[in-house]
């Protein structure tokens, strides 16, 4: 039997956490950061799984402007209706399912602009990311491992909890099921959303994991040796310190969406297309005025691997310092005060990301983009085995 191989993404573990903690130093002694993709999941978990940086593999916001292929294109109409008609929880629910059923947006569709402007919008996970073909016309590691025929497993939130998920893999190694184990693990990001600086309850939360952490090490480990046995994140979690209502300032200008220009404001940045000359020389102002955020110069955009000459990303932009948040986005509401947000720039040292393994690290091993190749360790042995025949 080829020697089995287990991934273990926990999303959110920052090496800042990690290494506080103690989180599994005997069991996984071969550690270090790794230096995260700017912006959220969305960008940085597709980085993991094709090894490219998301102006390669296409990537990086769940919303970019694409008003032609929009699935909500037939809402235009609404958007000269008055805000109160369809700004609101329920309109956003039945557009959200409707998302989700009907419209081939994917079962993680959320209505979270104002509707209407969803019809200059395009959803960028219309798949679940957790499997082959997801990130079509790139290749991501589920289709690498099922091209060449590697038996595979992989757990995410669709299948259960955090907890359950390890059972059932220890219970599949058990069973010799597979040869790579792919697992993913939500809930510590909600958790340190909440609780990141309170070190009593991180220790606590991050106990839970340890027990199912290490059955499933020993059921890989009684499947012989070497161990491979990695557990990775893509991004940590900065505490915040400072908000910014970044919206409320550009309410009171008198330039308007969607005539004017369109605006995106995540948690941590925000992306402008611009539709007036006008309007772009206010809103630049506007965010150079607030003393918090800097926009990005397209330099430094290449550099950082988010530049995409077509603007589907935005033609502009603004990313707040580590440690500041705005106070309401398209994403959240003034109600949701987290004690720690992610999103910040790559050099943020809250921002890392970590590799904790069983085996010798590569020593150019530095981002998240590099777990591509420990991903694509299993396919050596499917190479080795067909030689042989």
């Amino acid at each position: 039997m080829n020697e089995a191989h287990v991934y273990v993404l926990m999303d959110a573990l920052g090496w800042p956490v990690a290494e506080t903690h103690g989180f599994l130093t005997g069991l996984l002694p071969h550690r270090r950061p790794l230096r995260t993709i700017l912006g959220f999941s969305s960008g940085a978990i597709p980085s993991i799984l094709t090894g490219m940086t998301p102006d390669r593999h296409g990537r990086w916001n769940l919303l970019y402007f694409d008003p032609e292929h929009s699935r909500f294109r037939w809402l235009r109409p609404a958007s000269r209706l008055p805000e109160r008609w369809l700004n609101h929880r329920l309109a956003r629910r039945g557009l959200q399912e409707l998302g989700r059923r009907m419209l081939g947006c994917g079962p993680g569709f959320e209505c979270c602009v104002r509707p209407q402007l969803l019809p200059w919008f395009a959803w960028a996970e219309t798949r679940d990311l957790y499997q082959p073909g997801s990130l079509e016309p790139a290749a991501n590691i589920f289709d690498l491992w099922a091209e060449a025929g590697l038996p595979f497993r992989i757990y995410s939130y669709r299948q259960g909890g955090d907890l359950e998920l390890l059972g059932r893999a220890a219970q599949d190694l058990e069973a010799g099921r597979a040869v790579a184990y792919f697992i993913y693990l939500c809930e510590l990001d909600h958790f340190l959303h909440r609780f990141r600086g309170d070190a009593p309850a991180e220790r606590g939360f991050l106990q839970r994991y340890d027990g199912p952490l290490r059955l499933l090490y020993r059921a890989l480990e009684r499947r012989g040796r070497p161990v491979n046995f990695h557990l990775f994140s893509d991004h940590g979690m900065t505490p915040v310190a400072r908000r910014e209502d970044l919206a409320g300032a550009l309410a009171r200008l008198p330039w308007r969406m969607p005539q004017h220009y369109l605006a995106v404001l995540d948690s941590t940045l925000a992306r402008f297309w611009f539709f007036h000359p006008g309007a772009e020389d206010a809103i630049r102002a506007c965010c150079a005025e607030s003393g918090c955020g800097r926009m990005l110069a397209a330099d430094e955009l290449k550099a950082l691997g988010i530049w995409f000459p077509d603007g589907r990303y935005g033609q502009a932009v603004y990313l707040l310092p580590p440690g500041c948040m705005f106070s309401r986005s398209d994403f959240h509401g003034g109600a949701w005060n987290p004690r720690a947000m992610h999103g910040y720039h790559p050099g943020d040292a809250n921002s890392d990301a970590v590799l904790l393994s069983s085996r010798p690290l590569p020593p150019d091993l530095s981002d998240i983009t590099g777990l591509h190749r420990l991903l694509c360790q299993p396919l050596a042995g499917v190479r080795q085995s067909a030689g042989a025949a």
